[in-house]
């Protein structure tokens, strides 16, 4: 049986952390959306300023099993900051061994350490196995809220306009 441990992903992990977010585009069916290169991972992840962190779980040989990556929100509401998840991934040799779960209750963890009132993230509606973990740990989808984006050319034209 594989054994595994979860730290904090460092700038040295920027490759990783890269490979896995291809890899996640490329099973949402979205690689062609990806514009991250290792460099600028390194900077948005790493950099001075830098409002977002990420984990990585490795195998006792250090081999990377998963990642995720997230930064916190706040909630008016309960005047306390929130954890949000933004991707969590698993590579296909890893899948099914626990290594999803692991990294979500190490951020659960790390969202009650810091006080954070919630833990939050999004899901595919067609992503049925990831659905069936998030179900069985007892996380409640929320239905009645839409998520709505701004981005790209919409994004910059918006902006510019009076």
């Amino acid at each position: 049986m594989t054994s595994y441990r979860i730290r904090p992903a460092s700038v040295a992990d920027a490759g990783i952390i890269l490979r896995f977010i291809r890899e996640l585009a490329d099973y949402e069916k979205a690689l062609h959306e990806v514009a991250a290169t290792e460099e600028t991972v390194a900077a948005s992840l790493f950099g001075e300023g830098s409002v977002s962190r990420a984990l990585i779980c490795e195998t006792e040989t250090g081999e990377p099993a998963g990642s995720a990556v997230f930064f916190n929100t706040y909630s008016t509401w309960q005047a306390k900051n929130g954890l949000y998840l933004e991707d969590l991934y698993v590579t296909p040799d890893h899948r099914g061994s626990g290594v999803g779960k692991m990294l979500l209750r190490a951020l659960a963890r790390i969202a009650l350490d810091e006080g954070c009132g919630r833990f939050e993230w999004s899901v595919l509606d067609w992503n049925t196995p990831a659905i069936r973990v998030y179900d069985a740990i007892g996380a409640e989808p929320h239905g009645e809220w839409i998520r709505y984006r701004l981005s790209g050319e919409k994004l910059k034209r918006f902006a510019e306009t009076a």
